[in-house]
């Protein structure tokens, strides 16, 4: 990644930016932030057969959309208390209260809860499938399992790399005995 110019991190440089672009560009960037709801059905849909495909393979134990909603109670803000913006435009809908509790209560943490959820079961399906390391896969570590495809066939293990048996994110008792020399120091 290559870093910002004018934040001089990897960080993404949106807030020094903002006050620049023009009112008809914010207004047009708020419209766009609610056109992934019409795709919301669709990513539902597309975990729901990603969970239904573990399943049938014989996972258990998985994750479920709402251990990645936030409990409501951790919200510091409800109705009574929100906070608003400043008037500034006549018809800006930060002055709103329901604005900020529909943005902040239901749509983005429901959103985030969604693609999470959905990336943690496609990175089971990864692990179970592909126990093969890439410059990327300790990523994967949020959706560690027993044993991958490969490792439940005795027969099939000496065709993986060293790295690939030996990795706990797919192996479980390289995981545990990892733990127990640990524990011994």
């Amino acid at each position: 990644m290559k870093a910002c110019e004018s934040c001089g991190s990897d960080r993404v440089c949106i807030g020094k930016n903002h006050r620049k672009v023009s009112f008809f560009q914010q207004i047009y960037g708020v419209i766009l932030i609610y056109v992934p709801i019409i795709t919301m059905p669709f990513v539902f849909f597309s975990a729901y057969i990603t969970l239904l495909h573990l399943k049938l393979m014989g996972a258990e134990n998985v994750k479920t959309y709402s251990d990645f909603l936030p409990d409501r109670k951790s919200h510091r803000y409800s109705l009574k208390n929100q906070i608003t913006m400043k008037p500034g435009y006549s018809v800006s809908p930060t002055q709103s209260k329901l604005f900020w509790i529909f943005n902040c209560t239901w749509y983005c943490p429901s959103s985030v809860a969604l693609f999470e959820w959905h990336a943690y079961l496609v990175k089971l399906v990864e692990n179970w499938w592909c126990p093969f390391k890439h410059e990327t896969k300790e990523t994967y570590k949020n959706a560690s399992i027993d044993k991958s495809f490969w490792h439940i066939y005795p027969e099939e293990i000496s065709k993986l790399d060293k790295e690939d048996v030996n990795n706990p994110i797919w192996n479980e008792e390289i995981d545990s005995q990892s733990s127990g020399a640990d524990n011994k120091k």
